[in-house]
């Protein structure tokens, strides 16, 4: 089982910084996601902004969120944070 999300910040660029509950940090590029419909409407950046980490997962709302298996493995780590 990958780490969870234990908190995230939203960047510019669509990107995501997330630390995960073991304790590591890393960076996750949201771009190639919003060619699908679910995540079309984080093209708006005030949506994209409310990012928040909901029981291990990145969600925005009701309707869209994001597995942390993707974002874990998905992820460019941040060594020596």
């Amino acid at each position: 089982m990958n780490p969870r999300v234990k908190s995230v910040k939203a960047l510019p660029e669509y990107t995501l910084e997330l630390e995960f509950d073991n304790g590591e940090k890393g960076l996750f590029s949201m771009k190639q996601y919003l060619q699908y419909p679910v995540y079309k409407p984080l093209l708006n950046v005030d949506l994209f902004k409310t990012a928040r980490a909901t029981m291990g997962f990145v969600s925005w709302n009701e309707d869209i969120d994001m597995s942390p298996d993707t974002l874990f493995l998905e992820s460019k780590m941040i060594v020596g944070v």
